[in-house]
């Protein structure tokens, strides 16, 4: 599966590399990004782990790996994927996405966001983009359902933390033809 390089006026999404271990790490090593979910990175050899699983995965046809950048300062932000690629019933999954808290609020992930889904359902031909987030996460929820998407409910102790924490995965969606109307209505007044 070839990986496209995606973005608009606010934001570019290009393919991760493995010459990025250097630019993630000054991003990833930030504690406050791993407080609530399902994983954490916090050192080298961790970003270096979560790197190849992706690699490994991308190679599967399963995700795309992308680093975040902001074009208004040209600095890494973070990382998203498209995951859980299932091409036979046309859906996917924008998750692993962490972004430096200097550019939360800013934003940059609802340009990221709006660039995936564009891709998705306009270019890619999906039926279905599911995002999930730990129950916890009030933060991410809020931002799920700030760009349209539909909460469809929670996977109870679906799946156990880096901690231990036994993980609620909140799930969320937005369909094809859902899409033209949250287009127009929630990203219709910004100028990506």
């Amino acid at each position: 599966m070839e990986q496209p390089v995606l973005g608009n006026k606010r934001v570019l999404l290009r393919p991760m590399q493995p010459s990025d271990l250097e630019v993630l790490l000054e991003v990833a090593l930030e504690p406050s990004l791993w407080e609530v979910g399902l994983g954490r990175i916090g050192s080298r050899e961790d970003l270096e782990r979560y790197m190849q699983a992706a690699f490994r995965e991308r190679e599967q046809g399963l995700c795309l790996p992308y680093v975040v950048i902001d074009k208004e300062t040209g600095e890494v932000a973070g990382s998203t994927r498209f995951c859980s690629i299932v091409e036979m019933h046309k859906r996917t999954e924008i998750g692993y996405t962490w972004i430096h808290p200097r550019f939360q609020r800013t934003g940059l992930n609802r340009a990221m966001k709006f660039a995936m889904l564009q891709y998705a359902f306009e270019t890619w031909g999906m039926n279905r983009v599911e995002l999930k987030t730990d129950e916890r996460n009030e933060k991410s929820r809020n931002a799920m359902l700030g760009i349209g998407c539909k909460q469809e409910g929670v996977f109870r102790h679906h799946m156990i933390t880096w901690n231990g924490h036994l993980l609620n995965s909140v799930y969320f969606s937005i369909l094809r033809e859902e899409w033209p109307e949250i287009k127009e209505r929630i990203f219709g007044k910004y100028d990506f």
